[in-house]
This record gives structure tokens, sequence and C-alpha cells, in this order.
């Protein structure tokens, strides 16, 4: 593993490409780390899996000094052995085989190399990446505070809070633009080897901070564990293909920024923060309370208060047949639409991004148009879909794709609505990530698409819906 110090100087250039040779020796898919959990659980049957985990970070040799600092040691295992007659390594407490050794090292142990390729995260059936690191410190430390009878100290939250603090470090000693991010995109979808970011890495990108985040909600929620393996199934890999609008307390990943905020507080978590910065404090490190503040203000702007956007890359855009005409936002409208066709809404990351290639591909071959329509799309399996995205003007309201945003659903809404969930990732979420991050003005203006052109879009029933939301109004002001 990359020293920390090493690291935030291998990081800070902007990443100027993607190594061109795949060194990956397994798929990085969460369903693959599951597999391979299950077959160390096997392996070790008496173990618990608060102790499966606490020998599995000793015996990769992955340590975190502030966590174990204020949780102490959960065992004294020696070092590791090797015996060569049964091929295994083993530490009192632990048996792991050469093979599965190596897969852990790698899968677990987190760094970014200068090529901005971003190791130790896996893709999730949902579409997003998540840091193994994190999340599996997040969940030992839950357990570990459960056993001790320390839960009310809210330890499950030290491994975001740590990578957090490093982050607003970096941030106070570099040129870099933002506190956290960014996001990225994987070679493959379907066999993922290679994760490449999308701008210049932060010590804490979306990786490390959906680990931390997952880590956070499971350690807090799930402290009686039979298998290790079991807990990650339930909560990436069951499919959940019809939910309600209680749906958001059940324990899923796709459900990650509602359940962390019913979790936790912004007060709190900057608290944890700051626990974390005395640790490098004593080494000369100081960062001004100000700093922080503007760094945890980012931190809730961006993964508490907006919606989780699954970028063209996730879904498999095609390029834009010209550049785009950019916007010069804040905008004063958001227009309403619903797709009609497809008809049926999408309840998971394949239905939706065949739906988002399918709509691409119809408004790029048969409308002529350079790229699908919407500025973005709205699927129901709890996330939105990147179209041309908050600075590229749309092609999805005539006559008005300069002035306004264009939101559809998938779907058809004549005769009935979208879930509440997914009504909520538009009214409470979109709109006020838009508003806040200077894409639309304070006092837009929303509209039904049926107001500005003669269609029955966005649907009856859901152009009844959001008459009754902030900011529609009933007469189309440039008419």
């Amino acid at each position: 593993m990359i020293p920390e110090a090493l690291w935030i100087i291998t990081v800070t250039g902007i990443c100027l490409g993607i190594q061109n040779t795949v060194t990956a020796v397994h798929l990085r898919t969460m369903e693959h780390f599951v597999s391979a959990v299950q077959h160390l659980e096997d392996l070790n049957p008496r173990l618990t899996p608060l102790a499966l985990l606490s020998s599995l970070h000793k015996t990769i040799g992955q340590r975190d000094n502030i966590t174990s600092g204020f949780l102490g040691s959960s065992d004294n295992t020696t070092d590791i052995h090797y015996i060569d007659s049964n091929n295994s390594f083993i530490t009192p407490k632990l048996n792991v085989n050469r093979k599965l050794f190596r897969f852990f090292s790698k899968a677990v142990n987190h760094f970014i190399i200068d090529s901005c390729e971003e190791k130790g995260v896996v893709l999730t059936p949902d579409g997003t990446t998540v840091a193994l690191a994190p999340l599996l410190l997040g969940i030992e430390n839950g357990l570990k505070a459960t056993e001790d009878d320390l839960r009310h100290h809210n330890h499950y939250l030290l491994p975001l809070a740590k990578n957090l603090a490093l982050s607003f470090l970096q941030f106070q000693n570099s040129t870099m633009a933002k506190f956290l991010g960014p996001d990225g995109c994987w070679d493959s979808i379907s066999t993922p080897m290679v994760f490449s970011l999308l701008g210049q890495p932060s010590l804490a990108t979306d990786a490390v901070v959906h680990g931390g985040m997952d880590g956070a909600i499971l350690g807090n929620h799930l402290s009686v564990v039979v298998k290790l393996s079991q807990m990650l199934k339930s909560y990436y890999l069951d499919n959940v293909e019809e939910f309600d609008h209680t749906s958001h307390s059940h324990l899923r990943a796709r459900f990650r920024r509602q359940n962390f905020k019913n979790l936790t507080n912004p007060s709190l978590l900057r608290k944890k923060v700051a626990d974390a910065l005395q640790t490098y404090r004593w080494q000369g490190n100081i960062t001004s309370e100000s700093l922080v503040e503007e760094g945890m203000r980012e931190f809730v702007l961006r993964y508490m208060d907006c919606p989780s956007i699954i970028p063209r890359c996730i879904w498999g855009a095609a390029s834009p047949h010209v550049p785009l005409d950019s916007l010069s936002p804040p905008l004063p409208f958001l227009y309403i639409h619903h797709t009609e066709i497809p008809s049926k809404p999408c309840v998971n990351l394949q239905m939706c991004s065949k739906n988002m290639r399918a709509m691409q591909q119809f408004h790029q071959k048969v409308r002529k148009w350079h790229d699908i329509g919407y500025s973005f799309v709205v699927g129901s399996d709890g996330y939105i879909y990147e179209g041309r995205g908050w600075m590229s003007q749309g092609a999805h309201t005539r006559g008005r794709n300069q002035v306004g945003y264009g939101v559809a659903f998938i779907g058809n809404y004549n005769s009935d609505i979208p879930s509440q969930y997914t009504l909520e990732l538009v009214r409470n979420h979109l709109i006020k990530c838009g508003v806040k991050n200077g894409f639309l003005q304070e006092n837009f203006t929303m509209l039904g698409h049926r107001q500005v052109v003669n269609t029955s879009c966005p649907g009856d029933f859901l152009y009844s819906e959001i008459k009754a939301w902030e900011h529609y109004k009933d007469m189309d002001p440039l008419k």
C-alpha cells in the first residue's frame, strides 16, 4: 500500500491518460468480492464476522491508526507464517490460501497510481463504484463498538472522517479546485478491470466516500451479523425490482444517501473530522476551522443534498455527433417531461441503461439531433442519469433550450405517477443541487412540457403532480 504522504505527491497532477495495459488479474465487481469473502468464511467457519475482518486487515497489512487509536486492537496476532505443505498463510486466527491472500491484498488496499487509475475499488450492480477499505473498516468499527458497548460513540463514522480529514489537509497544501471527488469510468461495465478518474484526484474520491458512507450505514445498523458475505450480498446484490415511498429505509446500496442522512448529521460528522485531524496536527499539519467548514459544506452539498447521478460512461452513452453548445448558468427555467416510450419505468441499472441508449439512438438517428435531448433522465431505480448535463445545451423543449434544463421521467405517466421516492429525487434533491451549485436561478420557473409545446407530455398524472411543486407556474412567463 502506498504511504499517504507519497500518495498525496503522486496524485497532485492532472490525469493525462489511462494505462493501455490492464494489470489486474480479476474482475473488479462487488459480486466477485462477495464470493471471495464467502470462500474465506468457508475456510474459517469458527470466526465471527468481527474476528474475520480484524484478522483479514492484519493479514494483508492494512492498518488504520486513527480508528485503532479510538477502538484499540481487537486481537494481538503475530507475524504471518507461510506453511508450504498446504499452501496456506496462517495467523493464530485466519487461514487464507495463497490465491485468496493475493486477491484480498489487491482488492482491499486503496491507492491511486499516476495514470489516475484508482485501485481498491469495485463496481456494484447499481452502477456506483465503492472503495472496499473504508467499507470494511466501517463495518469492523461498528461491530467492535457493539462488542465493547461503545455504539453511542459513533465509531462507524471514523473511516469516512479520516479520509475527509486527509483530503482537507491535501487541499490546504495543493492547488486543487475541489476538496472531494472526482468520479470515474470503467474500461468495461460487463467485465470491469480498470477504473480511471475523470479529473484531479483528492484523497476522498467518490468511491472512497461511497465506501465510507456504506461502512457507516452497515456498521451502525447491522451489529449482529451471522455472515459477512450474507450482509454484503443483501446490501449490494439482492435485486429489489419494485419499491414504494418507504423503501429508502431498506438497507440497500441504492438508498445510500437517504440512509446516511437518516443516520447522521453534518455537525456530528464535522466533529469526527476534527477528531481525526488531531492525529495529524502533532506532525505540524494545522488545518484552519474555516477550511474544515468549507470542506464540510462541499461534502453535504455533494453527497447529502445532491442526488447520485449515473454518468454517461456508466450507462454506455455514444459520443455527441458534434461538440455541443454551452449554456450560461444560472438558468431561469426547468422543464418536466416523460419519455412516453419506453412506457414502463426502469427499475435497475441494466434496464435503465438500455432505455438511455435506445433514447440516444432514436434522438441521434431518427430526430437527427447531436445527442440525447434531455439534460437529465430519472429512472425508477433510485438514480438520475446524466444526459447532456448542467453545462451543455439540450434539445428537449422547442425554443427554450438555451434558457432551461429538460428533466425526463422514464415511463408513460398519462394514467399513473412515478413512485414518491423517484419524485423526491427531482423535487427535493436535483432541484436543490441545481440551485446551490449555481446552475438554476433561485427564483427559477418550472413548467410542464405541454405548457410550451402542443403535446401531452409530461402525461396527465405527472403534470397534475408537479402543479403542487414549488416554482411551478400556471402561466408561461415567456408567452
